[in-house]
């Protein structure tokens, strides 16, 4: 007779051995501490259909979700600013693009919309306990470069991506504010201006809607103004799945929910070229689009939520994706960085920090990476602002994030005004006021080395970030002029680390771990 301790090891074979059987469409990615939301499996064979059950059910194996070969890196072009436009004038519009997606941001963390979405998903999704196949280790991790947005008007960063059989070339916004992947579609009933030809679903071979039946179809808001669930035409038997994506300041995207082939451009570092195909990505085929996106085709998310382009990038690369932003003054062939999956040469960095992302109250979106600052310093100084004006409210106002999509920095209202006098008590150069958005602003001509206080952030963990000048001031025309790279927002609102911050660290957002990795290094050379 076996003994019980053999009867157990048994039954644990059993559990493990069937959770890891493909036959579950799928799994559980866990967004915080407590509380899951389901996540996609796909069925092609190179497609983000191989995240293990082991880690969330509890049964181990050697499968890993990060891979251990080299590198594997997407080159993309870097653009220059616009030529009929000054380093000034493109900060100005930056500013005016900002002040509209700090509107967005902060409706979208209030308001009850976000809320009824997630109970949506949370209904319509598979539940916690049901998990998908074992994970396929793909060699290497990918890496893209991304490029700044400046010379299509706008403080973005943008992602170059091939879509369709055969491939159709588009440049996407690369956000880490949204979760969404998508693109203007033909037919396309309202659309912006964009650079170069929209997508035609109907001359790719591998595109698919989804049906309303299909349960991810749960994961997207539908739009008010149509039905829950229309045929995608008139001899389909199968209705396809609508979303509608806002974005709080009027900018939205409504379309089709679909599947679709992302084809990306590869450089080994041996300097050898190639390509990589991978099946079954969701992303929305928008239709009627409107909004502050010209230039790009759509968005690349990058956010938390279980249909953000880093999320469904999990299963093949693991938990961690990082991203290396070069200044925009750099040269046309210097390029930024996009990796999905943990850099080694970032893990040994002796100056790697990490923060841990803070728990959000019960109302913010799930798509937003918050962070928890104690404290300002300045010059060494640390700030008298009060603790309150960095906590999260009850209705989930508050707080501040880390955006790739926002450009400068924003801090509330309260916090900026007490940074803002520590610097002009500690800076002796002449005031220039003839700048209308940014301030203070100093006339440094004739100064052969500019002495600005130093700026860093401490965490409520004790972690700290200590930014270069060049990440808090920005130089503008004439060059003798500079001005402090960051705003005020109204009190309770969200404050924001802003791209230009960013600049020259290596970010890593670890969501397994809830941290947040940051490292200075000379984007050029990642």
């Amino acid at each position: 007779m076996a003994t019980p301790f053999r009867r157990f090891l048994i039954f644990l074979l059993l559990v493990c051995s069937a959770l890891r059987a493909p036959a579950i469409d799928a799994f559980s990615f866990n967004f915080s501490r407590n509380s899951y939301i389901a996540g996609i499996i796909f069925p092609a064979p190179l497609s983000f259909n191989s995240a293990t059950s082991a880690a969330a059910s509890g049964c181990h194996s050697s499968h890993r979700l990060v891979a251990d070969a080299p590198p594997i890196k997407l080159h993309l072009k870097h653009h220059k600013p616009a030529a009929d436009k000054t380093r000034t004038e493109s900060i100005f519009d930056s500013a005016q693009k900002d002040s509209l997606r700090l509107q967005t941001l902060y409706r979208r963390v209030t308001e009850k919309k976000n809320q009824n979405r997630l109970s949506r998903a949370a209904s319509a999704a598979p539940k916690a306990g049901e998990f998908g196949a074992a994970a396929r280790e793909l060699s290497g991790r990918l890496s893209a470069t991304v490029e700044s947005g400046v010379a299509l008007g706008s403080g973005e960063y943008f992602i170059d991506v091939y879509i369709g059989t055969p491939e159709q070339h588009f440049s996407l916004i690369l956000d880490t504010g949204s979760d969404l992947n998508w693109l203007q579609c033909l037919p396309c009933h309202a659309c912006f201006e964009q650079s170069g030809p929209i997508y035609d679903p109907s001359s790719s071979s591998s595109y698919s809607n989804l049906s309303c039946a299909d349960p991810r179809c749960g994961l997207v808001s539908r739009p008010e103004t149509l039905s829950p669930c229309r045929r995608a035409d008139a001899g389909d038997d199968h209705p396809s799945c609508p979303y509608f994506y806002w974005y709080g300041d009027h900018s939205n995207t409504t379309g089709d929910l679909a599947t679709e082939v992302f084809t990306v451009n590869l450089t080994s570092p041996g300097g050898k070229t190639a390509s990589r195909k991978v099946a079954d990505v969701i992303f929305g085929c928008g239709h009627w689009n409107r909004g502050l996106f010209h230039g790009a085709a759509g968005l690349l998310g990058l956010g938390r939520g279980p249909l953000s382009f880093a999320s469904q990038l999990r299963s093949l690369y693991g938990h961690a994706f990082s991203y290396c932003l070069v200044d925009r003054s750099s040269d046309l062939s210097v390029t930024s960085k996009l990796i999905f999956g943990e850099d080694p040469s970032l893990i040994a960095h002796p100056q790697l920090n990490f923060t841990s992302f803070a728990a959000g109250k019960e109302n913010t979106s799930d798509t937003f990476y918050y962070l928890h600052i104690k404290g300002i310093k300045v010059g060494g100084e640390m700030l008298d602002i009060p603790t309150e004006t960095w906590e999260l409210s009850d209705n989930g106002a508050g707080g501040t994030i880390i955006d790739s999509g926002t450009t400068l920095s924003y801090f509330s209202d309260p916090a900026y005004r007490i940074i803002k006098e520590a610097i002009e008590k500690k800076v002796a150069y002449k005031v220039f006021d003839d700048f209308p958005v940014l301030s203070p602003c100093y006339n440094v001509s004739g100064v052969d080395k500019v002495e600005l206080p130093e700026f860093s952030i401490i965490f409520a963990d004790g972690a700290v970030w200590d930014f270069p000048t060049e990440n808090y001031f920005i130089r503008l025309e004439p060059e003798s002029i500079m001005c402090l790279a960051i705003l005020g927002t109204p009190l309770n609102s969200l404050s924001i680390l802003g791209n230009y911050q960013q600049q020259n660290f290596h970010i890593m957002y670890d969501t397994k771990d809830l941290r947040l990795g940051f490292a200075p290094m000379k984007c050029a050379d990642v």
